[in-house]
């Protein structure tokens, strides 16, 4: 199929502040292409229309009276699972389909602020836990260049409706790729934020109260076409919850190590102990590490420095699955104390750090979170040798839909041989368990047209630096604008 080139965010902008458009016409045309195209992709699950018109006719008058803001007018989407006042918030769980919040979330708040018109809520898997978004309240969101195929989870929505042209910018969250995946998957660019940067209070399941508590792992983060539009969108999201941090602390992020290409020191990684690597992803994994080196850029493909890969994904699975099992019933968290009892010592790979994770206790999670600050002090350590780290974000490009009940019993096909379906999270850890930020950039396609993307991996509060990398990447290969819905041809 065609790519079309939509306009970036910032592209948009300047035509709003020169009056080559306004916000009315903007947000009318942008309607209109969900309109005629999402039946077929399902991205946008919860349209808010009439207000946002509402809200592109007060920006055209504040522009009118000389204001200026860094979205103002500006159509953007929200991932469902963030609270918006007088939509439904569900987190795709049928028990909660009714449930409409009365506040804002502190980042939809700060999209208003910023000007933004805001369009509506991008679709979300069950409780936000699958690498595919689909759920019996709003259905199933297709990949837009393949509709037989998901668009990534637990953003898949937010993905497919930049890469479909719903908008020029959205906010999503990832604890396990969820930014990132559904980004490598469609064709689009994603960050995610070092841990703690942007505050998520109000993106919380439904009937939970929307207190400024940070969980462990997760983050929210910017979505959008381009790797300069991140910087656009990650600048209004980020900075301390104004109930908490706020009270003493501003945030002043430094800049970017580097302005050029050539100048960047760069680990690249394309393979992981315990997944094997599908030869899509490596073959975008080894474009940019050409790119970079054809740049002057100094690559590597080893380093003593890097903590070690295995125990980290160990590591992040335990903590990533004691943070599910918090709200299980007791008799179903019973269970699976009974099954983690009954383990082997030598049980030690990822299936059985799914088990133990589910069962920690308090004094088990305090040692992992120990191992973790050992692995965030190794990540120190590298990162003043290299600049960023340039890896996968998971094996394959999207993959079929699969929509079995049991995630135990879905495969993923790596080159024609199966794999436990979880297992693919293992690259979205490397990032994610110490918390440092990683900014998902599209690196090519597949053999079959499909869109492939690469993480930048970068030190712990310089979101800057991969950003930039991300950037100056863009300008040397390029990325994909977005691709026409006509007929969306599987295969």
């Amino acid at each position: 199929m065609d790519d079309q080139n939509f306009p970036t965010a910032e592209e948009l902008m300047s035509a709003l502040r020169a009056g080559d458009m306004s916000s009315v016409e903007l947000t009318d045309q942008t309607i209109t292409r969900i309109e005629r195209d999402d039946k077929s992709i399902n991205a946008i699950c919860v349209p808010d229309f009439d207000r946002a018109r509402t809200a592109a006719r007060a920006a055209d008058e504040a522009r009118a009276r000389g204001e200026d803001r860094p979205l103002l007018g500006l159509p953007v989407t929200v991932k469902e699972s963030y609270d918006i006042a007088g939509l439904p918030t569900t987190w795709g769980i049928p028990a909660h389909r009714d449930h409409i919040p009365t506040e804002d979330a502190v980042q939809v708040s700060r999209l208003r602020a910023a000007g933004a018109v805001i369009l509506g809520k991008t679709n979300v898997p069950l409780a936000l836990q699958d690498v595919q978004s689909f759920n019996d309240i709003y259905g199933t969101t297709n990949n837009p260049w393949d509709l037989t195929r998901t668009s990534g989870g637990s953003s898949g929505g937010s993905a497919a409706a930049l890469a479909a042209g719903f908008g020029a910018l959205s906010i999503g969250s990832d604890i396990a790729g969820s930014l990132r995946t559904p980004a490598h998957f469609c064709g689009v660019y994603a960050h995610k934020p070092t841990l703690g940067l942007a505050p998520s209070r109000g993106m919380v399941p439904p009937t939970a109260p929307p207190y400024p508590a940070e969980p462990d792992l997760a983050v929210v983060g910017p979505m959008a076409r381009t790797a300069r539009d991140l910087t656009l969108l990650l600048d209004v999201m980020a900075g301390p919850d104004p109930l908490t941090l706020g009270v003493a602390y501003g945030l002043d992020l430094p800049p970017a190590r580097h302005e050029r290409l050539g100048d960047f020191r760069v680990l690249v990684l394309d393979d992981h102990p315990l997944i094997p690597t599908g030869a899509a992803v490596r073959a975008g994994v080894h474009r940019v590490a050409a790119a970079l080196a054809d740049a002057g850029a100094r690559v590597e493909r080893h380093s003593p420095l890097l903590p070690d890969p295995t125990e980290a994904a160990l590591l992040y699975t335990q903590l990533l699955f004691a943070g599910f099992s918090a709200g299980f019933p007791v008799e179903f968290y019973e269970e699976w104390r009974t099954r983690a009892a009954g383990m082997g010592a030598d049980e030690q790979g990822l299936d059985a750090a799914r088990v133990r994770g589910l069962v920690f206790t308090h004094r088990d999670w305090i040692e992992a979170n120990g191992r973790r600050e050992r692995h965030r002090q190794g990540w120190r350590r590298l990162f003043a040798e290299f600049d960023a780290v340039v890896c996968p974000v998971t094996p394959t490009p999207a993959f079929p839909h699969d929509h079995h009940p049991d995630g135990e019993q879905r495969r993923l096909d790596i080159d024609g041989v199966g794999h436990p379906y979880y297992d693919q999270l293992v690259w979205a850890g490397v990032a994610t368990m110490p918390g440092l930020p990683a900014t998902a950039v599209p690196a090519g396609r597949s053999p079959e047209g499909l869109p492939v993307g690469v993480q930048i991996i970068g030190p712990m509060y310089e979101d800057r630096t991969p950003l930039r990398l991300a950037e100056l990447l863009e300008e040397r290969i390029g990325g994909f604008g977005g691709f026409g819905v006509a007929g969306q041809q599987a295969g």
